[in-house]
């Protein structure tokens, strides 16, 4: 009986220094995962917090930091929302073990993260929150995200389809039949009205037509357009950039269907100033790339700062006024140049127009994508795989196809480098030229760090793809040959079939299905190429800008 009261008095000596204890220690924050939380057994605001335990274990830190809280969720009596923390606070995100959190939430892709903020408080059948599903979501994007969702595989599957049937039915050579014929006889017809235009022959007309020929040229636009991404006019410089990629697919995929001359030179007199014209010489005439890229990317800049900036009437007026000269001017220099005539050229305003209207419908939701879709890397590389061969194949070979493939990497590489670093570094507050945060000289420094960075990428990755696609491409069974870039894989004309005494692996049986009997790896190294150098644009160079407060 001594014993029996002996440990009973022990229990409640025990309990009483427990609550003791408990009571002059501070309150455990709502996102500790110990056995117990005082008396909130049956404390409403003690339930609610628990509901949400799945995603706060995700974001718990094995150290809480001092200088960087845990984002945490504020309740109220009736609602829980997310209280997530501002953009700007990933910018600069902390390093060191006592970073745990964010090193998680780094980790996750941007559209995930805010998918997580939006679904943890979404309630379930009964009115509460969802718990173990939202565990089991965290975890699955924790890990890369789930495969391709319904549309997004029945798009890559409607492409490979008209891949297979523009090959089976060679709607190609059927298209260019019906249209090439046509084009030829007005590109020739048109011949003495350009040579009476030129008669106005000038040393300063010369000079200045070439000048608004490279202003409006797929080299002007590459170099502008990191200088826009690193002034803060992310969503601007992301957009142009994925518009100026699908105008050049699609102006090259036509051009290269239609297979149409330019103005035969001799009798035309055609100035090449830069070495960009005379590649552009090289390639087939309509419709005009130079007219159709103005007129979609200057009237996707003025729509842009006639939507997010303050005008009027007047300002309106005349930003129309200065996009309808600049197109005009851009065509006559074509014409006076001699590298189009002029159906190349109203057959690449006629495109741009219409092109840029289609992406006026589309911009909101194809940037909506990028940042927070769902598979949005997985699903633009097997788009990015399907458009080179969702591509004609011109009566003779032209640059187009290369100036496609690097385009389509600078699109996936700028994707996915948007995908990564959203939240640290390409979000609405991020700061704008002439602000107080991004002066002018700070500016200039990023140029100066920026330009030789990516560079050094484009360097570096072309000369790694060069060593490990072939050896790739070797290991997996895939035939190959080289145009440029691999001397030893070059064909020549003693040699007309390389890779016949190799076995047929799996893959060469796959790629069979398809018409070439070898594949030109150029195409994968530009690709490779192209979209480090986009990757390096808005992921690596934004970073090194953070490390050197700039």
């Amino acid at each position: 009986m001594s014993n029996n009261m002996t440990r009973k008095e022990k229990k409640k000596k025990r309990k009483k220094r427990r609550e003791e204890e408990e009571a002059s220690s501070p309150p455990r924050p709502a996102w500790s995962s110990g056995p117990e939380r005082g008396a909130a057994g049956n404390d409403e605001t003690s339930q609610r917090h628990h509901h949400h335990l799945p995603f706060l274990l995700l974001l718990r830190p094995l150290s809480p930091s001092p200088s960087r809280p845990v984002p945490a969720i504020q309740t109220t009596s009736s609602t829980a929302t997310c209280a997530c923390p501002p953009a700007s606070r990933y910018k600069n995100p902390p390093a060191g073990p006592g970073s745990g959190a964010f090193q998680r939430v780094s980790s996750l892709r941007s559209g995930d993260l805010l998918r997580l903020c939006q679904r943890r408080h979404e309630p379930s059948g009964g009115g509460a929150f969802v718990g173990g599903d939202l565990g089991m979501e965290a975890a699955v994007v924790g890990a890369g995200g789930a495969g391709l969702t319904r549309w997004q595989a029945a798009a890559l599957s409607a492409v490979a389809g008209w891949v297979w049937a523009a090959s089976f039915y060679d709607l190609t050579r059927r298209a260019r039949a019906l249209v090439q014929p046509w084009v030829t006889r007005r590109v020739h017809a048109e011949t003495t009205a350009i040579l009476r235009f030129q008669r106005l022959q000038h040393k300063l007309l010369d000079n200045f037509f070439a000048a608004v020929s490279c202003v409006v040229s797929v080299p002007f636009y590459t170099g502008f357009l990191p200088l826009l991404f690193w002034s803060g006019h992310n969503k601007l410089a992301r957009q142009m950039t994925l518009l100026l990629a699908f105008s050049d697919y699609l102006g090259n995929s036509v051009k290269d269907l239609v297979s149409a001359p330019r103005p035969c030179s001799p009798p035309v007199r055609r100035v090449t100033a830069t070495e960009d014209e005379k590649e552009n010489a090289m390639e087939y005439g309509l419709p005009s790339s130079h007219a159709l890229n103005t007129v979609c990317l200057t009237g996707y800049l003025l729509h842009y700062v006639l939507t997010y900036g303050e005008h009027g009437s007047v300002m309106t007026a005349v930003g129309l006024s200065l996009v309808f000269l600049l197109v005009l001017l851009v065509g006559i220099a074509r014409i006076y140049l001699g590298m189009h005539s002029l159906i190349d050229v109203v057959a690449g305003i006629g495109f741009g127009i219409i092109i840029l209207a289609f992406w006026l419908v589309v911009h909101d939701h194809v940037d909506a994508f990028v940042v927070s879709g769902q598979n949005v890397a997985s699903f633009w590389a097997g788009l990015s795989l399907l458009l080179c061969f969702a591509y004609p194949k011109p009566e003779f070979p032209t640059p187009s196809f290369e100036n496609h493939t690097s385009f389509t990497g600078v699109a996936f590489g700028i994707v996915y480098g948007i995908q990564q670093t959203y939240f640290h570094f390409h979000t609405p507050d991020a700061p704008l030229i002439f602000s107080p945060q991004l002066p002018l000289l700070v500016f200039a420094g990023r140029v100066l760090v920026g330009i030789p960075t990516i560079l050094v990428v484009k360097f570096c990755s072309k000369a790694l793809s060069k060593w490990l696609l072939p050896v790739m491409c070797s290991t997996l069974g895939i035939p190959i040959v080289s145009s440029c870039y691999v001397p030893a894989l070059k064909v020549n004309s003693s040699k007309s079939k390389p890779d016949a005494k190799q076995p047929a692996g799996y893959l060469q049986r796959l790629f069979s299905l398809f018409p070439q009997k070898a594949y030109d790896v150029d195409t994968g190294i530009r690709f490779v190429q192209y979209a480090s150098l986009a990757w390096s644009v808005v992921d690596l160079v934004p970073a090194i800008f953070t490390h050197l407060n700039l």
